[in-house]
This record gives C-alpha cells, sequence and structure tokens, in this order.
C-alpha cells in the first residue's frame, strides 16, 4: 500500500524539528524540552501549519503508547538500586502520599481558581501528578546537584510516571460513569499496578538471564533483542489489564538494569539515544496538536492554579513527604522548586481530550489546554532557573569537597595531608599493610581493602566527596577504578594516573577520566624524591598583572621534570589540579619543587630522614628555569 506523501512529509518535518531542538537545547546548555515545546508549537496548526498530527488518525495514539514505554523503560534502567536505597522512603512517599497530596490540591486549585466543576478539576488533577524521566533526568544533566537529590528527582519522576497514568485513567471512568464504586476503582488500581509489576519483574528477570547466557547475540542485535522484549511484555501487559503496561515497562528495566549484563553501558547508550528521539517526535506531535486560542481562553483564573500547583501544593507535598528523611532544608526546598511536568501528562491529556469529546462532555479540550499551560509554566520556569536555585542553595555536585584516593604511597599520602589540614574528608584506600600503616601513622583515615569493592568505595563516602583520585602502581588498574566510580558514583571529579592513550571518553566527547597533576608524570621518581627529601612543596597564586609570564615560567618548570603542580584552590575551593586545566588569574597553585641539596646536606651531615614537613610555601618565582628549558620551551 502507498503511503500518502504528507505523512512522509510529518514524519519528516517532526524529526528535523525534534532534533533541531535537541542540538540547539545542547548548545545553549538548557534543558531541550523548552525548545522542543518552542519548536512543536512552531511548525504546529497555529503558527507555519506544517506538521498535522491529525494525519496519524489512530496511529497518534499507538506512537504515543510504544514511545512514552521506550521512555519509562530506559527510565527504570537506569535507576541506580544502591542509591535509591538511601531516599526510598522519601520516594515511597512521594508516589503514594504525594500523589494523593497533588490530587487534592491540584483538584481544588482548578475548582476554586480555574472555575473548573469537580469532576474535570479532579481529572486535571490526576494528569498533573507526575513529573516523568523525560524533563527531569535532561534537567539534571544540566544542573548537576548532589547525588542525595539527583536520585530522588529521578526515581520519583520514573516511578510516579505508571501510577500516575492509571490514576488518569481510574478518575477519567468516574467522569465517564458517575456514580462508579471508590472501592472497586480502588481495587482495581491495585490490581493494574500488580499486574504491571508481576509481568514486568518476570519478563525482565528472564530477558536478563537470557542476555547474560546468550552469548552469541552481537551487540547490535542484543539490542534490538531488548528492544523486541520491552515492546512485547508492554503488549501482553496491556492484553491481560489494560493500563497495565506502563508499570511493566519501568519494573522490567528496573530488572533488566540489576541483572549485571555484560555491557550494560553499551544497552543504556543505545535505549538512551532511542529515548532522545521519542521524546524529540512526541513533544513535536503533541504541541504541534496544540491550540494556543485554547490556553489564551483559560483566563488568568487558570494562570493561577498553576502557580498555586508550583508554590503552594508542590512545597506541601515535599514537606509531608520528606519530612523525617536526611535531607537537609536547602535539598527540600530544590526538590519542592523542580517538579516539571513531562511527556506521560502531554499524551494522557490528548488522548482524554479526544476521548472526552467523542463522548459529548464539554471540557476535554479546556483540560488538556490546562495541561500544555502547566507543562510550559514549569518548563520555562524551572528549566530556565535550576542551576542558579542549586548554586544559590549550595547543593551542586561540583561543590562537593573531600576526596577518596586509591593508593597509599608519598605522593598520596602528601595530598591527603593537606585536604585534612584544610578540615577536608579524605580517605585513602590500599591493599598493602605497610602503606596503610604509614599513613595512620601521618593521621590520615585508611582502608585496607581493594578499591574494586563497591562496598567499601560506599564505606569510604565516595558518594558525597568531591574527588576520586587513583595513583595505584599499576596504570592499567587504576583507569578502571576511576571509569567504575565514574559511572556507578558519579563524583565531580575522576582523576587517575594512566596510559597515555587509553579509550576513555564518554559518550558526549567529553573526558570522564583527568590525567591528574601534569601530562607528563612519572610518580615513581616524585615518590621516590618524597621518601628522599629531595623535594619542596611551594605555592604561587597567578595574578592579573604579569599573568601570562608566570603561566608561561611554571609550564617551562613543568617540561624540564623539575616542578610537578599538585593541588589548585579556585574561590575557596581546593582541588586536585588536572593536567588540562586552564588556570586563570587569581588560582593558588600548590606544587613540588625537586631539590637534591637537601639530601646532599644530610648525607654530609649525617642526619636522619624524616617524614616531610610542610614548611611555610616558597614563592615559585624565586625558583630559576634552567637555559635549555628556556631556549627550548620560551
Amino acid at each position: 500500500m502507498e503511503i500518502p506523501f504528507d505523512i512522509t512529509l510529518l514524519i519528516i518535518l517532526t524529526v528535523i524539528s525534534g532534533i533541531a531542538a535537541q542540538v540547539l537545547a545542547a548548545y545553549l546548555k538548557v534543558p531541550a524540552i523548552v525548545f522542543l515545546l518552542l519548536f512543536g508549537i512552531l511548525v504546529g496548526k497555529d503558527v507555519l501549519g506544517v506538521v498535522h498530527p491529525n494525519l496519524l488518525g489512530n496511529g497518534l495514539e499507538v506512537v504515543v503508547s510504544l514511545f512514552v514505554a521506550l521512555i519509562l523503560f530506559e527510565g527504570g534502567l537506569n535507576l541506580e538500586l544502591r542509591e535509591l536505597g538511601k531516599v526510598s522512603g522519601s520516594i515511597r512517599n512521594l508516589v503514594t502520599i504525594g500523589t494523593l497530596v497533588t490530587l487534592i490540591g491540584g483538584g481544588m486549585a482548578a475548582h476554586w481558581l480555574g472555575e473548573f466543576p469537580w469532576p474535570i478539576a479532579f481529572l486535571y488533577a490526576s494528569l498533573v501528578v507526575v513529573t516523568g524521566p523525560t524533563v527531569v533526568g535532561p534537567l539534571l544533566k544540566q544542573v548537576s546537584v548532589d547525588r542525595q537529590v539527583a536520585t530522588l528527582l529521578e526515581g520519583e519522576g520514573v516511578l510516579i510516571d505508571p501510577v500516575g497514568a492509571i490514576l488518569a485513567v481510574l478518575v477519567l471512568n468516574i467522569v465517564l460513569n458517575e456514580g462508579a464504586d471508590p472501592l472497586g476503582l480502588f481495587r482495581d488500581l491495585v490490581v493494574r499496578l500488580g499486574m504491571g509489576t508481576i509481568i514486568g519483574a518476570t519478563g525482565g528477570w528472564i530477558l536478563g538471564f537470557t542476555l547474560k547466557r546468550a552469548k552469541f547475540l552481537s551487540e547490535e542485535l542484543a539490542n534490538l533483542v531488548v528492544l523486541a522484549a520491552l515492546w512485547g511484555m508492554f503488549g501482553l501487559a496491556e492484553q491481560v489489564r489494560s493500563e497495565s503496561g506502563l508499570m511493566t515497562t519501568v519494573v522490567a528495566g528496573i530488572f533488566v538494569g540489576a541483572a549485571e549484563i555484560p555491557e550494560l553501558r553499551l544497552l543504556r547508550r543505545f535505549k538512551g539515544q532511542l529515548t532522545m528521539l521519542a521524546v524529540s517526535v512526541l513533544f513535536i506531535l503533541l504541541a504541534a496538536d496544540l491550540s494556543l486560542a485554547s490556553i489564551v481562553a483559560l483566563g488568568w483564573g487558570s494562570v493561577f492554579t498553576v502557580l498555586s500547583l508550583m508554590f503552594l501544593v508542590r512545597p506541601l507535598n515535599v514537606l509531608i513527604c520528606t519530612w523525617n528523611s536526611k535531607l537537609n532544608w536547602r535539598q527540600k526546598m530544590f526538590v519542592s522548586w523542580v517538579a516539571p511536568r513531562g511527556i506521560v501528562s502531554a499524551s494522557v491529556s490528548s488522548l482524554f481530550a479526544i476521548l472526552l469529546t467523542q463522548k459529548g462532555i464539554n471540557g476535554g479540550d479546556s483540560i488538556k489546554a490546562l495541561v500544555f499551560l502547566t507543562i510550559i509554566m514549569t518548563v520555562f520556569s524551572q528549566g530556565l532557573t535550576a542551576r542558579f536555585v542549586a548554586q544559590f542553595l549550595g547543593i551542586t555536585s561540583s561543590a562537593a569537597t573531600g576526596a577518596v584516593i586509591v593508593g597509599s604511597n608519598p605522593l598520596s599520602r602528601l595530598i591527603g595531608r593537606i585536604f585534612k589540614d584544610r578540615g577536608e574528608s579524605v580517605v585513602l584506600i590500599d591493599t598493602d599493610e605497610e602503606a596503610c600503616q604509614q599513613a595512620e601513622k601521618e593521621g590520615l583515615q585508611v582502608y585496607k581493602s581493594s578499591a574494586f569493592d563497591t562496598n567499601v568505595l560506599e564505606e569510604a563516602g565516595l558518594e558525597s566527596v568531591g574527588t576520586f583520585l587513583a595513583m595505584t602502581k599499576n596504570e592499567e588498574v587504576n583507569l578502571v577504578l576511576a571509569q567504575r566510580a565514574a559511572e556507578e558514583f558519579k563524583p565531580p571529579r575522576v582523576l587517575a594516573i594512566y596510559p597515555k592513550s587509553p579509550q576513555h571518553k564518554s559518550q558526549n566527547g567529553k573526558e570522564k577520566v583527568q590525567q591528574p597533576f601534569a601530562l607528563e608524570l612519572n610518580i615513581k621518581s616524585w615518590n621516590k624524591y618524597l621518601s628522599d627529601r629531595e623535594v619542596k612543596l611551594g605555592e604561587t597564586v597567578l595574578k592579573q598583572l604579569g599573568f601570562e609570564f608566570q603561566k608561561t615560567h611554571l609550564k617551562a618548570l613543568i617540561g624540564a621534570r623539575e616542578l610537578m603542580p599538585l593541588l589548585i584552590e579556585r574561590q575557596g575551593s581546593l582541588q586536585v589540579l588536572s593536567a588540562t586545566e586552564n588556570w586563570q588569574p587569581g588560582d593558588r597553585i600548590i606544587y613540588l619543587l625537586h631539590d637534591p641539596k637537601p639530601k646532599l646536606l644530610k648525607r654530609l651531615s649525617g642526619a636522619q630522614q624524616s617524614n616531610l614537613t610542610i614548611e611555610k610555601y616558597p614563592t615559585v618565582e624565586e625558583v630559576p628555569i634552567p637555559s635549555s628549558v628556556l631556549e627550548s620551551e620560551l
């Protein structure tokens, strides 16, 4: 059968618009949904009129269902169960008690402020109880808040989507069938969630088991097997009990993610790319079908409805659900602010508008318009301000301090002592008994264990510190440890002394693991210098006047292997210096200077060696540059 050209053009323009919005958002570093909404409205019927989703007919509902299933599966796949356990109580409360608070508060606001009839008001509230991974996930990638807050928001977004979708269907049934038994509706909710959980858990376990055993599957084929199995489980759940498919996809994703599948990272990457495409297509299609006139017709009462949802209902929700949690008030305020609505609210409201119109019930288009007004207001206000709010509250992950250092050697212990002197937490990990004892003698906290043990890293507090540094004798081990730490714990700064040309770039091309100190580094030599006391510990502040000369001076000494930069202090924050750090005026550089004279004097005097004492730092400007370096480097 020949496909009409109009539909072909519709799909082409939708994909191009969605990807263009994603590219522009990545360039400007704002949540992608902001531009997806703008581009969708721009190409829609009220502006340019080049994308008409109604051409798909019933196919639009199919596309929405399958893509939402994919999005929720990817959300479940990326949930970190270890991190989730630390805020499980708060997430449970947000998904249960929080859903009820939003349903009641949102319904009251829509009735009293938006002047909607009670049934329609509560139908609207049921549609906006969800937040969603499609908006929360990208937003958190741009903002980078601390792990507890990020895990709480991600977990809420993934788990509340199926609950909210099923709740909305039940409220719709009440609207369509007045006088329905409330107890029966609650029982129906439990049955659908339970059925979805059973099918998802069983299917997810079987899929995970199969992927671990089926060695003959190539990476590409395994990814497609997962996609086929996902949609197969979704279809089965919908046949067994309608509206249970979304819960199935979330639970299946959680089970597959916990199955320890080889190359799980590659599977997550593939599903992440598909999800980005799905989000792009869905938001363009749904926004293009939106009538701007219907939003304007809502009036100021609906604007106040959304504002009350943002500034009254959500903070009350978070306050109740996190009352006994370990979150501080800053973290709670950020969680209260960040609750943008996403694709589930948009897609379900679009379908409900059609159903209500078919049943001859007024209010379908108004509900869709109010839901999209909620999405627009929450996405624009919260998405564009989340970074500034996080910085103001001081909960960005980059603000995290302290360090976990793998390898107890003279250099790592020196860095540990400097951190400790600053009042920051520092933990060393090593398998060598003698090296651990030496660290304890110097007053450092140390674990005698392998850093490959996740429990040890967790006990060392890696989830809350700012820096992970691997500097054992084995460079290959350092790289593997750093990559695992970056993927599993996501500390803001991950550094390792690794081989010169490893494959350590992340998906977006930026380095996940950075080389510390200097590119050309012989750690064995510098550890020997420290043991023999052939070094001086110094500092210098890079000044605005003469900055280029100072920087060139330092780089020349580094190139001559006479100076190794260790730490950088910028705006009051002390960090391990990466080899590719872009130095700025005002930076305070702490370094080691190779100085063999003390060793010669000690030999002449017969004095015994002792631990390096951190003296008052000399200024680097007093250190002359060798003439050979001067000629070659300057």
